[in-house]
C-alpha cells in the first residue's frame, strides 16, 4: 500500500523559513509526478508546487520564494519555504502521481506563520 509521509512542520515567525520533506512508501515503481498541495482554514485545497523529471511549476503566490526538489531515486521530494508569510499558514500536503496516473496524498503536516 502506497504511503506518502511528510515531515518538518510548525510554528515559525512571518520572515522565516521552513523545510518540508516527503517520502513514498510501499512502491516499487518511480512517480512521474511529485509536489505538495496547501489547504488554508476555512479554504479550498490549493496547488503549491510540483516537479516532473527537470520540470517545476509553481503557483503564483509562492514564486520566488519557495523551491521544490526531489530525488526520484528515493521517491522523495522536499519544499524549502523562505520568507514566510501569515497567509502561508495551512496544512500541506504531499503529493505523487504514479506512471498509471493514480493520485495520491499524504496526511498533511501543519505549517503555522505568526505575524
Amino acid at each position: 500500500q502506497v504511503q506518502l509521509v511528510e515531515s518538518g512542520g510548525g510554528l515559525v515567525q512571518a520572515g522565516e523559513s521552513l523545510k518540508l520533506s516527503c517520502i513514498a512508501q510501499g512502491t516499487y515503481y518511480t512517480f512521474k509526478t511529485m509536489g505538495w498541495h496547501r489547504q488554508a482554514p476555512g479554504g479550498l485545497r490549493e496547488f503549491v508546487a510540483s516537479i516532473t523529471g527537470e520540470s517545476v511549476t509553481y503557483a503564483d503566490s509562492v514564486k520566488g520564494r519557495f523551491a521544490i526538489s526531489r530525488d526520484g531515486s528515493r521517491n522523495t521530494v522536499d519544499l524549502q519555504m523562505d520568507n514566510l508569510k501569515p497567509e502561508d499558514t495551512a496544512v500541506y500536503y504531499c503529493t505523487a502521481v504514479s506512471p498509471g496516473g493514480v493520485d495520491y496524498y499524504g496526511q498533511g503536516t501543519q505549517v503555522t506563520v505568526s505575524s
